[in-house]
């Protein structure tokens, strides 16, 4: 069959992201399949795609969402409405069997399949795409495919992927020069699930309470791929990249053999390293290291479920520094347990956090299959009957969500390394400039004031 894989994702703040997932997906499907590939971003508007529908002509359409909204509270922008469009593109060019995926859908099945109308939706990982296919072409029924649904399904997420997790990358796509252009990064996997516990997090939902690993070799090679197509620069995507530090340090090590020469970076959490750890990262490449601190209150840690305390982020804070990195932490202000005095203690810490950026969340989006759902279900704070598609913070009981906000931007006013959110359209502003004077890379480290 002919199978067009669109990734619907047109988000570019901070930056633009490669969509790694179709490489996956393609790999999966394109042996017994004639694949073509669509990345959104690189199009100013629909009508490019409605000539690819009318050129290829798929009996298939594969529709990835990777985000429903920005989940920032203090600038809220929700996607429904493009992807309602794009699908509105589809069916008016194409008979082709509609089918959703991707981490946002997954999230929402029932609601997005009654919203968009789809034929059908892979929750989970996108190369179950491939079990539906063959029961398609051979004329099964569908219902019994684990991670299959029709409309009216509610999507239960199957065991995580046990098949190949190799990926296709794809050289020779429109979409790669874009990337190349703004920003000159890509990406790349070395393992997927999470076996952490945090109470917001969606990532074990999606990949797995368990990690699987990938043959350090086989990371290594994507990389001296990445790296032969011109990208100066590569982002890992693991949802915690020193979740097992082993593996890690053999990726780093890996790295170093096959002459990985670009520079690249990855999230860590912020547990207390191995020694010389971060030196070992800086050898074999690394440059950012982005932490998921969340808070430097203990009591909130603790509330978040972290594997970490305070003392933990700044004995990994002082490694990654004095191994030369650059350094940001992300912090998630809100949660239950939240009042002024935990506030305070995460803001007065964190000037401690010297030669670092800090990205400042004020409010945690609510997503079901988390803890956090079930926190503020037992505390009646949301329903269980509410949809959440539209997107719903946590607020504690003593202290508002609002408080926060007037609080991190008075406290932090003259600090240019403090970003409340994303860095909305000041960051949408200057990031593309900066890629259009050759700079590339996530940039954040332009923050720092020398």
């Amino acid at each position: 069959m002919k199978v067009l894989l669109i990734s619907a994702n047109r988000l570019k703040t901070p930056y633009p992201v490669y969509p790694l997932g179709l490489d996956y997906v393609a790999n999966a499907i394109s042996a017994e399949h004639q694949v073509r590939l669509v990345d959104m971003n690189e199009m100013e508007n629909n009508d490019p795609l409605a000539e690819v529908i009318y050129d290829f002509l798929p009996d298939v359409i594969g529709l990835s969402l990777r985000n429903i909204d920005n989940g920032d509270i203090t600038d809220p922008k929700g996607y429904m409405s493009e992807y309602r469009e794009l699908v509105r593109t589809v069916r008016g060019h194409s008979d082709a069997l509609l089918v959703l995926g991707g981490s946002g859908f997954t999230l929402f099945p029932r609601e997005i399949m009654e919203a968009l109308e789809a034929d059908y939706g892979i929750v989970g990982e996108g190369e179950r795409l491939s079990l539906l296919l063959k029961a398609i072409e051979a004329r099964k029924r569908t219902s019994g495919i684990p991670g299959v649904i029709k409309k009216g399904e509610n999507g239960i997420v199957p065991w995580p992927w046990n098949g190949n997790l190799t990926r296709r990358f794809h050289e020779d796509s429109s979409y790669l020069q874009f990337y190349l252009k703004n920003g000159s990064m890509l990406n790349l996997q070395t393992k997927r699930g999470c076996n952490f516990k945090c109470i917001y997090c969606t990532y074990p939902h999606i990949e797995g309470n368990k990690l699987r690993l990938i043959p350090p070799g086989e990371v290594a090679d994507a990389a001296v791929r990445i790296e032969e197509t011109g990208a100066k620069y590569f982002f890992v995507t693991d949802s915690v990249f020193n979740g097992d530090y082993h593996h890690s340090i053999e990726v780093a090590h890996a790295f170093m053999r096959s002459g990985v020469s670009i520079p690249w970076g990855a999230f860590f959490a912020p547990t207390k390293p191995p020694e010389d750890y971060y030196r070992i990262m800086a050898d074999a490449g690394l440059t950012h290291a982005e932490f998921g601190t969340e808070s430097l209150s203990d009591d909130m840690l603790e509330s978040y479920r972290k594997p970490f305390r305070v003392d933990d982020v700044f004995c990994s804070h002082e490694a990654a520094r004095n191994a030369g990195l650059h350094v940001a932490h992300y912090f998630l202000l809100g949660g239950p347990g939240e009042d002024c005095d935990s506030i305070d203690k995460t803001l007065s810490n964190a000037d401690n956090l010297e030669g670092a950026v800090l990205f400042i969340f004020c409010g945690i989006r609510i997503y079901p299959y988390t803890a956090l759902y079930d926190i503020a279900v037992k505390s009646a704070k949301i329903s269980e009957t509410w949809s959440l598609l539209e997107p719903v913070f946590y607020e504690s009981d003593a202290i508002t969500n609002e408080e926060i906000i007037l609080r991190v931007k008075d406290y932090g006013k003259e600090k240019t390394n403090w970003v409340v959110g994303s860095g909305g359209e000041v960051t949408a502003k200057i990031v593309p400039r900066m890629y259009a004077r050759g700079h590339y890379g996530p940039l954040w480290e332009h923050l720092i004031r020398r």
